[in-house]
């Protein structure tokens, strides 16, 4: 079944320009179109689609709120909820990070190449996150001091869920390495490591790595600038 997408962007070419790409892919299909984030919200109420490539900057209702309206379950009853993916113009924006927060599974940059846009909507569909660890943690130290209450406390109790292995590797993991990386780190395999991170999301409640890095942060379990407790 070809992946269903939709594209929302207050941008008319960018969004012909994308649906250009995406409609010579055999294995894709893009269904739906919206100028911004509330006619996305309505017309996801009666399509189905499986990724949604989200503006963030846009009129009316812009791709943050719209993004947790849509991973918060505002949807078609029934119905899962899409996976959001991110497009920004700017590196290290903070509606980025913002979007990250509110349950984006990624982003990435609008002049992305075509291949890699194309390997994004399928990794996001199979469930990974897109956005490079090493590029969620810069977001996270440039923004994460600017927000109000993520000081060092722990204000998150499902971290006490984790077992002790857990917690180091969602520590490293919030750290910008790769599953490989942990592996060679804690001298495991990589699937031992993937399947860590596959608990650690289902006892968190977390659709993916990006989500857990983020709670990471806000915990206090890792400090902005790479420090950690």
């Amino acid at each position: 079944m070809a992946i269903r997408v939709m594209l929302v962007d207050d941008q008319v070419l960018l969004r012909t320009g994308f649906r250009m790409v995406l409609a010579a892919q055999p294995d894709m299909e893009v269904v739906a179109e919206a100028g911004d984030g509330a006619e996305a919200l309505e017309v996801l109420r009666h399509t189905k689609v499986d990724v949604v490539l989200m503006d963030v900057r846009m009129p009316r209702l812009d791709g943050v709120e719209a993004t947790r309206r849509i991973c918060g379950g505002d949807r078609v009853p029934g119905e899962g909820s899409p996976r959001v993916l991110i497009l920004t113009t700017f590196d290290l924006d903070e509606y980025a990070f913002a979007a990250l927060k509110a349950g984006a599974s990624g982003f990435m940059l609008k002049d992305v190449p075509p291949d890699e846009l194309l390997g994004a909507i399928r990794a996001v569909h199979s469930g990974d996150a897109v956005v490079a660890p090493s590029t969620t943690r810069r977001l996270l130290d440039r923004f994460t001091p600017m927000l109000p209450g993520t000081g060092g406390e722990q204000r998150h109790p499902e971290i006490d869920k984790l077992t002790e292995r857990e917690r180091e590797v969602l520590l490293l993991v919030a750290q910008g390495l790769s599953n490989g990386e942990v592996a060679q780190k804690l001298v495991l395999s990589e699937a031992t490591v993937k399947t860590h991170v596959g608990r650690i999301l289902t006892k968190l409640g977390l659709r993916d790595r990006v989500q857990a890095v983020v709670l990471a942060y806000e915990s206090g379990l890792v400090r902005a600038g790479g420090g950690n407790f």
